[in-house]
């Protein structure tokens, strides 16, 4: 019988250099590195890249995943204590705009090109999506939002945030996922309001 894997948390340095590859393809994407690349560009060892994941795919999921974590935990803290619906959707979707202006378009063209991280976008789209429900309910239930069709908004927001996503709107717009979150924002805080 074998005994589970134990999970163990990433050592200063393995931190480091997670910000440092998120940093790195950030700007410069994930798919034209190799591990050879990726080890003199941080000068490290392929040994230590190979200690954060057994191969660079897992490598390129890893600081994907990351890199939202990063953002949604930001996020949150930036929302925290804001009870006003109508500044919580507002603050939510600028602070989603503006870690997505971080990444580069070679960024987001390799996530949508890469299943397994497109997978972490789709999983962190959802979340999103979740939360915005909850702050139109939220605004409904405390009056500031129109009743009128507010489940529908809502679920309305859930496809376009999947179309953001997926880059289905960019394709469609030439806009960047940011610029489509801000307008998202614009759209949703118009329409809902009370008059």
């Amino acid at each position: 019988m074998s005994t589970p894997a134990v999970r163990r948390r990433p050592t200063a340095r393995q931190q480091a250099l997670l910000r440092d590859l998120e940093a790195l393809f950030l700007a410069e994407g994930f798919a034209g590195f190799t591990l050879d690349d990726l080890a003199a560009r941080l000068r490290c060892s392929k040994s230590t890249l190979y200690a954060l994941a057994p191969s660079k795919e897992q490598l390129a999921v890893k600081v994907v995943a990351h890199f939202f974590r990063g953002a949604a935990e930001r996020i949150e803290k930036r929302i925290e204590g804001i009870e006003d619906a109508r500044e919580l959707i507002g603050e939510y979707l600028d602070g989603v705009s503006d870690h997505l202006n971080r990444a580069s378009p070679v960024f987001m063209a390799d996530i949508a090109a890469f299943p397994p991280a497109r997978d972490t976008y789709q999983l962190n789209s959802r979340v999103a999506a979740r939360r915005i429900r909850a702050f139109i309910d939220k605004g409904v239930a405390d009056g500031v939002f129109r009743d009128v069709h507010a489940r529908l908004i809502a679920e309305m927001t859930g496809l376009i945030v999947e179309g953001i996503q997926t880059g289905v709107l960019g394709r469609r717009t030439d806009v960047s996922d940011a610029e489509a979150f801000t307008a998202l924002g614009e759209l949703l805080l118009g329409g809902l309001l009370k008059d």
